[in-house]
């Protein structure tokens, strides 16, 4: 059902059952699968595909050209699973030559109200992102984080799997999986035990964590510290996540306990 309204554009890809109320544009290169539904007022355009059963809600605006002044018009593109919840006035923009040209995001995400996600980003599966949060550039958001309202994200961050961050954070540093992060300048509060219990994990497995936790911060040099452990949690695959985190990617600092 289309909205005489709306304006598609006859080379756009739309799916059987697709919805899209009044005073949406969708361009050329865009591809809608099957039961997304745009709500109305939503702005699609560039080399877009978006998954089944994903929602965009009034004025948001995807797939528009990258906030990067080193963006000179090459063709790029922007990847959204399925299952998604994208609110009002939220912006996705594809992506750069220097980030592969795509941003990608995975499936059953929230995005809510005045969220923008940048270039390049990549976001995995059962992401909640509250209000008022921009990612910047480049930014690796792994599987079921959760970050709170007007928090912000800088360029080239990442953040590990099931982490949790406050609301009006600035996440200046890499947060490691199951890291609770908060601060004016994020700094690790602890670790996401609420989220670790709501995911069922053995509690035995859970207290392996918050031990190495200790020792892995246990001083500032964290290289140190990691090989003192090597070994001791073999058996806990919660604690190899976070060492595989810290060993991955060395682009920005990584987000410490206070002192």
């Amino acid at each position: 059902m289309i909205h005489k309204s709306s304006v598609i554009d006859s080379k756009a890809e739309i799916s059987k059952k697709v919805k899209i109320g009044p005073y949406c544009y969708v361009g050329p290169n865009v591809k809608l699968n099957e039961n997304v539904e745009l709500v109305s007022n939503v702005h699609v355009e560039g080399y877009t595909a978006i998954g089944k059963n994903t929602k965009i809600f009034p004025f948001a605006c995807i797939g528009t050209q990258p906030q990067d002044l080193k963006y000179k018009g090459e063709k790029n593109k922007l990847i959204i699973g399925e299952n998604n919840l994208i609110r009002e006035y939220v912006t996705i923009n594809p992506g750069t030559e220097r980030g592969g040209l795509s941003t990608n995001i995975g499936n059953n995400c929230l995005f809510m109200i005045s969220s923008h996600i940048a270039h390049d980003c990549k976001i995995g599966n059962n992401v909640i992102i509250a209000n008022n949060v921009p990612l910047g550039g480049h930014v690796t958001i792994e599987d079921s984080v959760v970050i709170g309202g007007n928090s912000a994200v800088q360029q080239f961050t990442r953040i590990g799997r099931l982490a949790m961050i406050g609301g009006m954070t600035g996440v200046l540093k890499d947060v490691i999986p199951f890291g609770l992060s908060i601060g004016n300048r994020n700094y690790l509060q602890g670790l996401n035990l609420i989220g670790l219990r709501r995911q069922k994990y053995d509690n035995k497995k859970i207290l392996g964590l918050d031990k190495a936790f200790k020792d892995i911060f246990n001083s500032k040099n964290l290289h140190e510290n990691l090989s003192r452990i090597n070994g001791e949690f073999k058996d806990n695959e919660l604690v190899s996540e976070v060492i595989k985190f810290l060993a991955k990617d060395k682009k920005r600092p990584i987000c410490s306990p206070p002192s």
